[in-house]
């Protein structure tokens, strides 16, 4: 008789200044994991926390060999924390999930569930409600995936995050990614299979702050769009060229006023000034686009590592 090995699925969690609400994270998940009979690892990944985050799972983690830590070195951010949890599961599904609880680990069984049943790689998270968020928040996550949908060459979920389930197939092609600045939602969209959704609704944080400020999201959003497409190049190209045919319009324009009404030509300042903000717009423009990509080219020729490890607990 064959002995078949039980599925294992990995819970990963970033963590970054979670001191709040860490022990209660670790409680929901076991207990939801535990009850379902869910064979689970969890990697907690300590994105460099300067508060008690990593004095309490190191504790928790001394008691339950099924909870492991990354801890890394400082601060690299949200993306690179899930990625280094990618990485170094072992599971044969992974779920991404946050530490502050607006993700139900309540709903992770039902995830797997219609994983198997659909015969899904990816099963995403989407916030039919959203509670807790301001109207600038929501607002603005609408905006970004319009704006990004229109522009990007691979569609992206809307009201979607970062919480979602994937199999080995998934994790296998992930990591084989060899870019540096990561933007995994739209990655895992790009790597294709199947995906299906799944709608919940996002409770507020049940402790704690925001940890991505209007700043962050700025960021975030700018390496989503020049990852993800080159439209804006092709945008300044197009306002390139449609500069150049207003300035020989113009052109046209004033040679032809000074033959033919040469009595009513009057040289001004405004036409000038016009011109001038419209071309150097356009110019700046063009400049700018050109020099994001180029920074993330820069970026990803230095080839650094994403993360780099300070400890880990509970990792063979």
């Amino acid at each position: 008789m064959k002995n078949h090995k039980k599925e294992l699925l990995s819970v990963i969690v970033p963590c970054f200044n979670e001191e709040e609400v860490i022990e209660e994270t670790y409680k929901r998940l076991t207990n939801v994991l535990k009850e379902n009979h869910i064979n689970y690892e969890i990697l907690f990944i300590n994105d460099g926390s300067i508060d008690k985050t990593l004095e309490i799972l190191t504790n928790i983690a001394k008691n339950d060999p099924k909870i492991k830590i990354i801890s890394f070195s400082r601060n690299f951010g949200h993306q690179s924390a899930v990625s280094a949890g990618i990485h170094h599961c072992k599971g044969d599904y992974a779920v991404i999930i946050d530490a502050d609880l607006q993700d139900p680990p309540e709903v992770i069984p039902e995830l797997l569930s219609l994983a198997k049943k659909e015969q899904a790689n990816v099963v995403y998270g989407v916030r039919k409600k959203r509670k807790g968020e301001t109207f600038f928040k929501r607002f603005t996550a609408w905006a970004f995936y319009k704006i990004i949908n229109l522009l990007s060459d691979v569609p992206l979920p809307e009201n979607t995050g970062d919480f979602r389930l994937i199999d080995k197939k998934v994790i296998d092609a992930f990591n084989q990614l060899p870019e540096k600045n990561k933007y995994i939602r739209g990655l895992i969209s790009w790597i294709g299979f199947k995906q299906i959704p799944y709608y919940y609704v996002r409770e507020p944080r049940f402790a704690g702050e925001t940890k991505y400020p209007l700043s962050k999201m700025i960021k975030f959003a700018t390496t989503a769009l020049l990852y993800f497409t080159r439209k804006p190049l092709k945008l300044a190209t197009t306002m390139g060229f449609m500069s150049i045919v207003v300035g020989l319009l113009l052109t046209i324009y004033v040679f032809l006023s000074l033959f033919l009404k040469p009595q009513q030509t009057v040289s001004g300042w405004a036409s000038t000034i016009i011109i001038i903000i419209f071309f150097g717009g356009v110019q700046l423009l063009t400049i700018g686009v050109m020099g994001e990509y180029i920074g993330s080219i820069f970026d990803e020729i230095k080839n650094r590592p994403m993360y780099i490890i300070d400890k880990t607990y509970n990792i063979k």
